[in-house]
């Protein structure tokens, strides 16, 4: 990559804290997909009513990685055991640093032999095309960017359209498309349906409680496919989730989707650093709410905190198994929702109407993130105990709710203090308005919060935490 490194960014910036906290980076966008395309409360009735189609199409980065030495590849960069993987399976893939905390994560398809695809956020790709490129390994990469977030009228191509049909009633609209009964494809592995004559590969999934099918395809067939599906739900009460709403069914099915790639420290992720652009996701991402410490490693998570210990296999060599192996007897922090308090909430939007006085940090609907990542202070008599990361409001739960880590000792059901909004009025973030903090009551909850996604997910399946 040419042009400023990140390492030079960093060494000239100072503390990297207050560069992330301040980064004038802007408002995340879901590109391309309209915000609504009926409103955002009955999208979101949709994925625990009846059916919904997510066009993830746009927002995300995908790395094709082929050749003799793909998978010997991918297994060196995971977390993940790769003992009985095999083409048409997939699993959700977690490359962590070589001291143990997590870079991303991401969905890694084993499409045929000596060919696997990953789809996740630009951090965890990045790591992928730099040890391709360095360490000496048979393979080639296809490298695939998410679609820009402003693209000023410009035409949007990307390699493949994705889309995912969740909800109760998908399977009967799966099998209506597919002019019979579907095949029995066993949780996160690979097939085929026919959709309007075409082969349409898919990955049994599930986002919304009642397990679905996401497919993919040739960009070039989005639209055909597309009109098909609706048409087909129309019997089926599918409804069109759009850019808005799409990212707050994590609420509710218990996925934190941001955690800060873990990349800016350590001798050993130096030339990684150097190989990564000032100008990209690691330079200019954010860092949000009200946790403040000058040091970047706090900031950092590890798989167990995250919910992925399950994950953790030593079965094979990978970056960053010796420091897990150190951290695997624990006490480790765990993955927990909160659940807001509806009084407390409400003081934020009732100082919006007080004129000449001071208002609370904005809490927007459906999702109040606004930052890359978020960290507020979640406290118990004074002491923090825990982040908040990632928040919003779900319609079918009638509540506020956010996605965190907690201390071990921290238990389901304890009414913890979430403090909201960021120090001496906010950053210089272009997201902050200038506001004061606010102390909100929150309610230790299970992850998955929604009792559809506790109950319908495959075991292991992000339920390991309730």
């Amino acid at each position: 990559m040419s042009g400023e490194s990140l390492e030079s960014l960093l060494k000239r910036s100072g503390n990297i804290v207050d560069l992330l906290r301040n980064s004038q980076v802007g408002a995340y966008v879901y590109p391309v997909v309209p915000i609504e395309f009926s409103n955002w409360r009955s999208e979101q009735v949709g994925w625990q009513k009846t059916a919904v189609l997510y066009d993830q199409s746009h927002h995300m980065s995908e790395v094709m990685v082929s050749g003799p030495d793909a998978l010997r590849l991918l297994s060196h960069l995971t977390i993940n055991s790769f003992a009985n993987f095999t083409p048409n399976k997939a699993k959700q893939m977690v490359p962590c640093s070589y001291d143990g905390y997590v870079i991303g994560d991401g969905i890694l398809f084993y499409l045929d032999e000596n060919e696997l695809l990953f789809v996740g956020r630009t951090p965890a790709v990045n790591w992928i095309q730099f040890h391709a490129q360095t360490l000496g390994y048979k393979v080639e990469t296809t490298r695939d960017e998410r679609s820009p977030s402003h693209p000023r009228g410009k035409a949007v191509i990307r390699g493949h359209y994705r889309y995912q049909i969740q909800g109760p009633n998908a399977e009967r609209l799966l099998e209506r498309l597919n002019g019979g009964p579907l095949p029995q494809v066993k949780f996160f592995h690979m097939d085929a349906i026919n959709i309007k004559g075409r082969r349409v590969r898919c990955l049994r999934h599930g986002m919304a409680g009642a397990p679905g099918l996401e497919i993919w395809g040739p960009y070039s067939e989005g639209d055909e496919i597309r009109e098909a599906i609706l048409e087909a739900g129309r019997d089926f009460g599918l409804v069109q989730v759009g850019a808005r709403a799409y990212s707050s069914n994590t609420l509710e099915s218990g996925w934190i989707p941001s955690p800060l790639p873990a990349v800016f420290t350590g001798e050993r992720m130096k030339k990684y650093r150097e190989w990564l652009p000032a100008s990209g996701y690691e330079g200019t991402a954010s860092i949000g709410g009200s946790f403040q410490s000058p040091n970047i490693e706090d900031y950092y998570l590890t798989p167990y905190a995250l919910g992925y210990g399950p994950f953790i296999r030593f079965d094979h060599d990978f970056i960053g198994r010796e420091a897990l192996e150190r951290m695997a007897q624990g006490p480790h922090r765990k993955k927990v929702t909160f659940a807001w308090n509806a009084d407390d909430v409400l003081k934020i939007f009732a100082s919006l109407f007080v004129p000449g006085g001071e208002n609370y940090k904005y809490f927007d609907f459906p999702n109040c993130n606004y930052a890359s990542s978020s960290f507020d202070r979640v406290l118990k008599g004074g002491r923090t105990v825990g982040f908040s990361m990632f928040g919003g409001y779900s319609y079918n739960e009638r509540t506020a709710l956010s996605l965190g880590v907690v201390d071990p000792d921290i238990e389901i059901g304890d009414v913890l203090t979430l403090v909201w909004g960021e120090e001496s009025g906010g950053t210089r973030k272009t997201t902050v308005e200038p506001h004061r903090q606010l102390e909100i009551r929150v309610r230790v909850s299970p992850t998955p919060y929604s009792r559809a996604a506790r109950e319908g997910y495959h075991a292991g399946w992000r339920t390991r935490q309730a």
